[in-house]
């Protein structure tokens, strides 16, 4: 953090006269620029015109400036820390000389001089009274005389006296600076000069030389320029304190005026690292001051008022200077330390003010340091162009001091008063130095693999060097697996190394257990089974590969093999991966060539070449044979592609090809892996037992016989015997395509089996080649080569024909109707596309049932379906419920309703309705009822409205229907009673009611809803016909 400061009069007690002698500014501008070439201090001070001028400072001070200089000497210290002979007199300036009264005062003793006052101010009374009486003749002038002559003796007196202060300073002055060392100066000395004049630090001249001489002291102490403290300067000047007896107070305003002078100093200089020399001096300055005052410094050291500097900026010079002196100490550490050493760091940890997290940073930087100075030395051992013999052993010394060190470290920190010392004492770790990055990480790696190949020199890895591997392994802060990649790549070879000399030497072969013996080999150099059954392997390969260098491995190299094998423990599976990878291989070749050489190619050589390396190799047959598959099967998806990329036609034609090569070329190279004759003639009996085996299992499924093209697939004795020997059904692109693929091209290649060869002739014309039934049986054979199954085969066919029938259908089938000519008509259809009678129904069910759904969507859309329709429909199986969507159902529901609420009889039937008709019509019940509810509340009133209106036309049988309709919809939904602006209609509505012959609790329910009261309702039954005459006039009615 900058720091800043400045210099303003201050109002504070400390910086008060008594406190704060008066300097010469001539003084301190003599200095020379130099002596503060120190860069400590890290921020700028304010600015010129910050500060108020040097007159007005010191006209702010009351006592002259030249009578008490406090100059800013520096020392020159050796490297030692102690001043020079040369420079000692110059701490606190040459010897000052007495003159006058001065040295009159100087050889007198206190009562000599108070004694000699007394008879000066006597002899001056005395020879005042005398020459007063002498002269003036009278007692009064000889009084007047003895008081004249008194007063000037005792102002002699006072000057005799006044003079001591002064001559006290001078005395003190010049015993300090007549010392050869100032540390050397004895607290007695100095209580002595002021008890022989008889002074006080109250007397102002005499305090200010103690002022002055402490400041010079202080400023002698601190080093100046560029060096940096030496640790012992705190003590230094607290002692020096102490003997010249001065106050904190004194002292701290003389430590601010050297931070005055240091800032003033900056400004006269105008030097840029003049400048940074002076920020430097300030720092330390500001650390040293820090420590001297301790926690008084807080209110002592006002910094920050005078100087416009802020906490953390104090916090920073005292931290920068604490590192710098614990880095000094830090030095006189090395390999060999001790718990003295580590006690001693500690409390000049804490007698520094360093905070724990800095020491221990600092410490294990310093730590890391030491070694990095070894791991540099091996580095260049190792790198180094002319290597010497000892050169391996040095790079290993070297890692064992790292080592040594390091368990040193760790020991201290286990030591039991290892909190009494230094912070950061530990494992040592090169995070954060010159060896933390990725390019210094090969230079690890290679000391690392050194120190391992030091390790296993002897033949086997002993416990203390294991564990000193992983020591280091932690200091060189390598990843686990990076070690052991290392150290597995190290053992190998020694592994390997071991093996050879055991098997050579007979030692392995000798042993009961091999497996033992190599199992207490990987023991003794800590090595991994794993890997060295690896090794095993690889070893075996190498030796594999060299016997079948010819191109077969005869019974000597079989042999070996099995000997070597035994001798390593080798597992059968381990075994035989490796006749796959490395054998097969070389039969891959065979086999490749076998097939590039196509259908005319596959000649004796050929076969005798195939032979010789599936036999001569020693491969499995299923080895063999997975070879040879993974060969045929490129071939097949060739011809596939090529297939799917032409028309039907050709997409047939390569088909075709494929088949070809299949039965030319494919059929005996599998005959030749497998060690079988290729001759037809020899395996015809159990070839035609296994057809017939397959085609009585074929005529049992007896659903299929219909199936016209399924049937030309199966050959009849006398083509069988013209095609010879069918192809191999082994290997199959089952895996290499998804069913789907494989139906779509056997559908492409059945099609052209159906319609035979289309050729394009000029102006248009097409002429189609029909083929016969042999292309059938190559359709078969297309099958198995695409791994389909005898289902799935079925299936390609059945849905050939169902489409075939499914279209002729939908034409006879247009409208729906199927009638007796019409089924026979399909039935001769089903005849013709060989479809299953099963699947024929299906399809014409299918037909029928759309057809059917479209016609009753229509029939609901335009209200033409009752319930009644759909429950005989229910009734005949159709399923109305996937041919009618559920809106529409519900639509017919409520029309359903709204008939019964309009029917005119006054019945509502809840099972019906809630029951009967939701269920057949598949709807939600609490649906229904509350479309019910809706209904039947919007109805009642309608009713009422329309049975008035019936009345004022004088239709009773209207009426009648109307307020049946209006009990139905009460009786579905219960309603109060209704009201109308004029009650004689009603009433009217009621008598004519009553002629109806209805119920009596219909007409109880009724005039419960027309409000009619029971006497009114007795006097309409007594009226009778007399309340509606027929015949009578418009005008009897009230509108």
């Amino acid at each position: 953090m900058p720091l800043e400061v400045s210099l303003k009069p201050s109002t504070s007690p400390i910086f008060s006269l008594q406190n704060n002698p008066p300097m010469i500014p001539s003084t301190f501008m003599a200095l020379p620029s130099s002596s503060y070439s120190h860069t400590l201090l890290f921020s700028n001070f304010l600015k010129p015109n910050t500060l108020t001028s040097r007159k007005s400072y010191a006209s702010s001070l009351n006592i002259n400036r030249d009578r008490y200089p406090i100059s800013v000497v520096r020392n020159s210290a050796s490297v030692s820390g102690e001043p020079s002979t040369s420079t000692i007199s110059d701490v606190f300036g040459g010897k000052k000389e007495l003159a006058g009264i001065h040295s009159l005062v100087d050889s007198m003793s206190p009562p000599v001089r108070f004694a000699s006052s007394i008879i000066v101010v006597a002899a001056a009374i005395s020879s005042g009274y005398g020459l007063g009486l002498r002269f003036g003749r009278t007692r009064n002038a000889a009084l007047a005389g003895a008081a004249a002559f008194g007063l000037a003796g005792g102002a002699a007196a006072y000057a005799l006296n006044s003079c001591v202060p002064e001559v006290a300073a001078t005395n003190l002055h010049n015993y300090l600076a007549g010392c050869d060392d100032p540390k050397a100066v004895k607290k007695e000395d100095i209580e002595g000069i002021a008890k022989k004049f008889g002074v006080s630090k109250q007397d102002q001249a005499f305090n200010a030389e103690l002022c002055d001489l402490y400041c010079r002291f202080v400023s002698s102490v601190i080093p100046p320029g560029s060096e940096d403290l030496k640790g012992n300067e705190v003590e230094t000047i607290i002692e020096f304190k102490r003997v010249l007896g001065i106050d904190d107070p004194d002292a701290a305003s003389m430590h601010m005026e050297i931070g005055r002078r240091i800032f003033r100093q900056r400004l006269e200089t105008g030097d840029r690292d003049a400048d940074i020399e002076q920020r430097r001096a300030f720092q330390k300055l500001i650390y040293v001051s820090t420590l001297v005052f301790g926690e008084a410094s807080t209110f002592l050291l006002p910094w920050k008022r005078v100087f416009k500097v802020t906490d953390a900026q104090v916090e920073v010079a005292i931290r920068d200077n604490a590192q710098r002196l614990y880095a000094f100490r830090l030095k006189q550490v090395g390999r060999e330390v001790n718990s003295e050493q580590l006690m001693s760091l500690r409390g000049a940890q804490l007698l520094y003010r360093l905070s724990d997290e800095l020491a221990e940073d600092m410490f294990k930087e310093h730590t890391r340091k030491l070694i990095e100075e070894n791991i540099s030395t091996a580095v260049n051992i190792l790198k180094s162009r002319t290597r010497t013999s000892r050169g391996p052993i040095q790079v290993v010394e070297e890692l064992d001091k790292i080592l040594a060190f390091n368990h040193l470290l760790i020991s201290l920190s286990n030591h039991p008063e290892s909190r009494h010392f230094a912070r950061g004492v530990g494992p040592v770790l090169l995070l954060g130095g010159e060896y933390d990055g990725d390019r210094k990480i090969d230079d690890l790696k290679l000391l690392y693999r050194a120190y391992v190949t030091d390790s296993l020199s002897t033949g086997r890895m002993e416990e203390t060097k294991l564990a000193a591997l992983n020591q280091l392994r932690n200091i060189f802060g390598l990843g686990k697996r990076e070690a052991e990649r290392i150290m597995l790549d190290v053992a190998s070879k020694v592994y390997r190394k071991r093996l050879a000399q055991a098997f050579s030497g007979g030692e392995l072969e000798a042993a009961d257990s091999k497996a033992a013996f190599l199992q207490n080999l990987c023991d003794e150099l800590h090595f991994d089974p794993e890997r060295a059954s690896q090794i095993h392997e690889e070893i075996y390969r190498q030796k594999l590969q060299q016997s079948v260098a010819d191109g077969e491995l005869t019974e000597d190299d079989v042999a070996a093999l099995l000997r070597l094998r035994v001798m390593l423990c080798i597992p059968q599976q381990t075994v035989e991966a490796a006749h796959s990878d490395i054998c097969g291989t070389l039969f891959e070749k065979a086999v490749n060539g076998a097939i590039a050489a196509g259908v005319d190619g596959y000649d004796a050589d050929v076969k005798a070449s195939v032979r010789k390396a599936a036999h001569g190799l020693r491969l499995t047959r299923e080895s063999a044979m997975s070879i040879a598959s993974k060969a045929v099967r490129r071939m097949f998806m060739n011809y596939i592609k090529r297939a799917r990329g032409a028309g039907r036609t050709e997409s047939a034609k390569e088909l075709k090809k494929m088949i070809a090569f299949n039965t030319l070329v494919v059929t005996p190279l599998v005959a030749d892996i497998k060690g079988e004759p290729s001759d037809p003639a020899t395996p015809e009996e159990p070839i035609k037992e296994e057809s017939k085996n397959q085609f009585e299992q074929d005529e049992e499924e007896e659903e299929w016989e219909s199936l016209q093209t399924l049937k030309k697939t199966r050959p009849d004795k006398e083509l069988a015997a013209k095609l010879g020997k069918p192809g191999q059904t082994e290997i199959t692109l089952k895996d290499d395509l998804p069913e789907r693929d494989r139906k779509d091209l056997y559908k492409t290649y059945l099609l052209f089996c159906i319609t035979g060869e289309v050729t394009n002739i000029p102006f248009g014309a097409q002429i189609t080649t029909k083929k016969d039934n042999t292309e059938y049986l190559l359709l078969n054979q297309l099958g198995e080569i695409l791994g389909l199954t005898r289902k799935e085969t079925v299936d390609v066919h059945r849905g050939l024909a169902e489409q075939a029938f499914r279209q002729q259908a939908e034409v006879i089938l247009a409208d729906g109707q199927l009638t007796k000519a019409r089924i026979e008509q399909l039935n001769e259809v089903q005849k013709q596309v060989g479809l299953p009678q099963e699947y024929a129904q299906k399809v014409i069910k299918n037909i029928t049932t759309t057809k059917m759904a479209a016609a009753i969507e229509t029939a609901v859309s335009q209200g033409r379906l009752s319930i009644k329709q759909i429950r005989e429909l229910k009734e005949a199986g159709v399923n109305l419920d996937s041919m009618v969507s559920e809106s529409l159902r519900e639509n017919i529901f409520k029309k359903t309703v709204d008939e019964i609420f309009s029917s005119g009889t006054g019945e509502f039937d809840e099972v019906e309705v809630y029951e009967k008709i939701t269920v057949d019509l598949n709807i939600n019940a609490d649906k229904a009822k509350g479309v019910v509810c809706e209904l039947a509340r919007t109805r009642l009133s309608n009713s009422l409205i329309q049975a008035v209106a019936l009345l004022r036309q004088r239709n009773r049988l209207g009426v009648v229907s109307s307020l049946n309709d209006m009990l139905a919809c009460d009786k579905a939904v219960p309603s109060e009673p209704l009201s109308w602006e004029v009650p004689e209609e009603l009433a009217d509505l009621y008598a004519i009611y009553l002629k109806s012959e209805a119920a009596p609790e219909k007409q109880s329910r009724l005039q419960y809803l027309l409000g009619i009261s029971d006497s009114t309702a007795v006097a309409l039954r007594e009226m009778g016909d007399r309340v509606l005459p027929v015949g009578s006039e418009e005008e009897n009615f009230v509108f």
